[in-house]
């Protein structure tokens, strides 16, 4: 399958909200389906295709039933098939037999503006320049320049609302809980477990995390999925703030840039005092 997904794991060292992945599988099954024929205008968006600012081109192939359209955080279920403007197909759900599914947020600039243009049911082919799609000089076997997608949306599930901004995003309160290397946390809920983690376990969370002008950017809430990972291959804020806490405990940290990103942090990674809800939901060992 051919994925154009990034990488959500904020809280994971040398992963930021950029990494891009691409996987191409082929299957050479004997009942699979016929490859689908490139598109007769799959060399430029005709007259009647529809443009937006972005220079994103599309135009309805079957029309869709109802007016709910997915946002950039839903998950779309779609079947789909891409080539480049030679008529190459580089990739094909259809051809496979099997939909994708995928955030939305998470795909090729052009796939997350396209498909919010579209309704359950619907088919609509994007003409999608390389700015939006791999660059027009693509690495790594990614295909370069404008790509051409046929894109029917089977499905929509809602992403869970994102948290609220706590109203003491901004600075630890006075009662706020302090370690000796700058971390303030305060306790939630409390927990039903005596026991702590240690550096070298594994921990299964829940997480939300914001910058101190109460801007979100990671959340596993958001996503709809707990996250697992060694205790001491995360951001030295979270490998000492979260051994403070026992089973079933949600706590609030106040992580100054020295235990996380940094004040100058890499590109795509959030800098200064970071600010997270974590629930500790079990020590996995």
């Amino acid at each position: 399958m051919f994925f154009i997904t990034t990488s959500l794991r904020a809280i994971v060292p040398h992963a930021t909200c950029l990494a891009l992945a691409l996987t191409l599988t082929a299957h050479a099954e004997p009942t699979a389906p016929a490859m689908p024929e490139a598109p007769t205008d799959v060399k430029a968006p005709p007259a009647d295709a529809t443009k937006t600012a972005s220079g994103l081109a599309t135009k309805v192939l079957q029309a869709g039933k109802g007016d709910k359209k997915p946002a950039a955080a839903d998950t779309v279920t779609v079947h789909y098939s891409g080539w480049t403007t030679d008529g190459k197909l580089f990739d094909s759900s259809v051809s496979r037999g099997q939909p994708a599914s995928f955030p939305l947020n998470g795909v090729i600039k052009g796939w997350t503006e396209g498909l919010q243009l579209m309704v359950e049911g619907e088919k609509r082919r994007f003409w999608i320049p390389g700015g939006l799609a791999y660059g027009d000089a693509a690495e790594g076997g990614r295909p370069s320049g404008m790509l051409v997608f046929d894109v029917e949306l089977l499905g929509i599930k809602e992403a869970p609302k994102p948290p609220a901004v706590p109203n003491d995003v901004a600075a630890a309160p006075e009662g706020a809980e302090k370690t000796a290397s700058g971390i303030a946390s305060r306790v939630l809920t409390k927990g039903t477990g005596s026991v702590h983690p240690k550096a070298t376990d594994r921990v299964k969370v829940h997480y939300s995390g914001w910058t101190t002008d109460g801007k979100l950017f990671d959340s596993s809430v958001v996503r709809g999925e707990s996250i697992i990972f060694p205790l001491n291959q995360v951001i030295p804020g979270w490998t000492e703030g979260v051994q403070l806490m026992v089973e079933g405990e949600k706590r609030r940290l106040w992580i100054p840039g020295k235990l996380a990103y940094g004040d100058n942090p890499p590109q795509g990674a959030p800098g200064g005092t970071l600010v997270f809800d974590v629930e500790l939901i079990q020590i996995v060992k």
